[in-house]
């Protein structure tokens, strides 16, 4: 059980959401000098990161350039954690650039204490000084307006539903949904535009706020050959075992799945603890998605970068084509749903690990692999589940300026094209990267260029004082697939931190800072001087 932690009636920001918006924008609330209360639903902070289980997504040249300092900063750290405490072998042990997992998803597959450790470390010395205050275990509830104004937030401890209100003159949404937009009245969109509001080539013809990109409940696996972990057969697995969607070559439950970016059926291979040496893996997504060989691509703990015997096998997270769920949506339509979304994406994620130990093919030509063993020492949960569902789209501000397709799509925009923003406060880069929907669309996957984020697509076009921290930002729902990922994340709240405390410093709104050139100008000078970057070279999008 945590501390228990007085919550202070008011603060300078609030920030509710403890995910990797949150946790960057409380960091530049509190560099700045301001207090801040940052809330988290779960008792990890960290989001995708941490009680979500993923490891970073990020483009293939985040290693030169292309995010912030600080979010450089908490890589480093996470990296220097394995350097420190983990028995790494000399010729990792020596790697500048070493990936603990040497999982092809990212050059920096780690486990989720790890990320959750560096974090913590991070807002120490704030908590320390008394600027910032974390709830975690706390959720929001109710919220009160006046006007354009959000005046407070009310935010239930979930473990014993005590009700506590925060006032703040500036109010971050850091949620993973958007929630705060929706208790507040923010202005905001939801699932997927219609093609004709911003023509974009790959939008639906008719608007569907319920089609939405399927969750995943992600969760870690070791392998011991000779054991048996079986789990109890999940309620579900009938189903589960026999589900084939429309669109897919076959059981959903099966190696055999389209490939994202072309959705030609492609057989994935498993073979877990491979005799390969981890040092060999270059994970670069530009060049291979890296999904076709399931048990390297997310893996989170290689054994042959530590010293012989230190461990018996990696640690890989399971967040595959199997077990992303699109059944319910799990925002917009009613808390019944939304539970039902959520225990339906658990039950497959258990049934993808039945099916993992007792039937999958292996390829010595017999079935199953009981020796997988879930691990909830890595997830932090009783059931070995990760403690949130991975949620890739939240509900959305109506912003002043919303990035579209246009902005982005290599197809429209060629490959050294994209917009340029006046007012850019950052970068990112990523494919334009959907999942299967729940409105029955398959993948959504192609090209993008590295993009600027535009402080408009941070400041709600009506209200004054609440700013999103994540992928509640004007995007659109086929935007929202290059602009959701951990370092664009990261950056739009630590720039939505900074702004709510340049506002507070020099008496001025997000809105004037973002329209006017002057005040526009003595913001990101601020934005300089830590490290964000706001413009990209000359590189080529993919």
């Amino acid at each position: 059980m945590p501390t228990p932690t007085a919550t202070p009636a008011e603060t300078d920001v609030l920030i509710v959401g403890g995910g990797l918006g949150g946790v960057a924008a409380a960091l530049a609330v509190c560099r700045a000098g301001r207090r801040a209360v940052l809330t988290e639903e779960t008792d990890w902070i960290g989001g995708q990161l941490t009680a979500q289980a993923v490891p970073p997504d990020e483009h293939p040249w985040v290693e030169q350039f292309g995010v912030t300092a600080t979010y450089r900063a908490l890589r480093e750290a996470i990296r220097e954690h394995y350097r420190r405490w983990y028995p790494l072998r000399a010729e990792a042990l020596d790697l500048p650039r070493l990936n603990p997992g040497a999982g092809r998803v990212s050059k920096l597959c780690h486990e989720p204490r790890v990320a959750l450790a560096v974090l913590e470390a991070m807002l120490a010395p704030h908590r320390a000084a008394g600027r910032l205050t974390v709830l975690t275990e706390h959720r929001p509830v109710a919220a009160e307006s006046d006007g354009d104004t959000v005046r407070a937030v009310t935010l239930a401890d979930v473990r014993d539903g005590a009700l506590h209100t925060v006032t703040a003159p500036y109010v971050i949404d850091a949620t993973e949904t958007g929630e705060l937009l929706e208790l507040a009245g923010v202005e905001h969109a939801l699932g997927a535009e219609s093609r004709a509001e911003y023509d974009e080539p790959h939008a639906p013809e008719a608007a569907d706020p319920l089609n939405q990109q399927g969750i995943t409940v992600c969760f870690a696996v070791s392998h011991h050959e000779g054991e048996d972990h079986t789990i109890d057969r999940p309620s579900g697995y009938d189903f589960w075992r026999t589900y084939r969607p429309d669109f897919w070559p076959g059981p959903l439950l099966g190696f055999l799945a389209p490939d994202p970016r072309t959705l030609a059926a492609v057989e994935r291979t498993f073979v877990p603890n491979p005799d390969v040496d981890p040092l060999a893996v270059n994970a670069d997504q530009s060049a291979d998605a890296g999904d076709k060989e399931l048990w390297g691509f997310r893996r989170i703990l290689a054994r042959g970068l530590h010293r012989p015997g230190a461990f018996d096998s990696d640690i890989t997270l399971v967040n595959w084509p199997l077990n992303d769920y699109w059944l319910e949506p799990l925002v917009g339509a009613g808390e019944e749903t939304s539970r039902q979304a959520l225990a339906g994406a658990r039950e497959l994620s258990l049934s993808v690990l039945y099916w993992l130990q007792t039937e999958a093919p292996r390829p010595d030509g017999g079935t199953g692999f009981p020796g997988l063993r879930l691990r909830p020492d890595i997830t932090g949960t009783a059931d070995g589940l990760a403690k949130s569902a991975y949620v890739r789209e939240s509900r959305r501000i109506k912003a002043v300026t919303t990035v579209t397709e246009h902005d982005v799509a290599i197809d429209l925009v060629g490959p050294y094209g994209g917009t340029r923003h006046r007012d850019s406060v950052g970068v990112g880069g990523y494919r334009i990267d959907l999942h299967p929907s729940t409105g029955g669309d398959n993948y959504i996957d192609i090209g993008s260029v590295p993009f600027e984020i535009p402080l408009g697509a941070l400041v709600p076009r009506r209200v004054r004082n609440l700013l999103p921290a994540g992928k509640n930002i004007g995007t659109t729902h086929i935007t929202n697939g290059c602009y959701r990922l951990h370092p664009v994340e990261w950056n739009v709240g630590e720039v939505a931190g900074a702004l709510a405390a340049h506002c507070l410093a020099e008496n001025v709104q997000p809105h004037e800072v973002q329209a006017e050139d002057k005040r526009f100008g003595e913001f990101v000078r601020v934005l300089d001087r830590e490290g964000v970057q706001r413009h990209w070279p000359d590189v080529r999008g993919y």
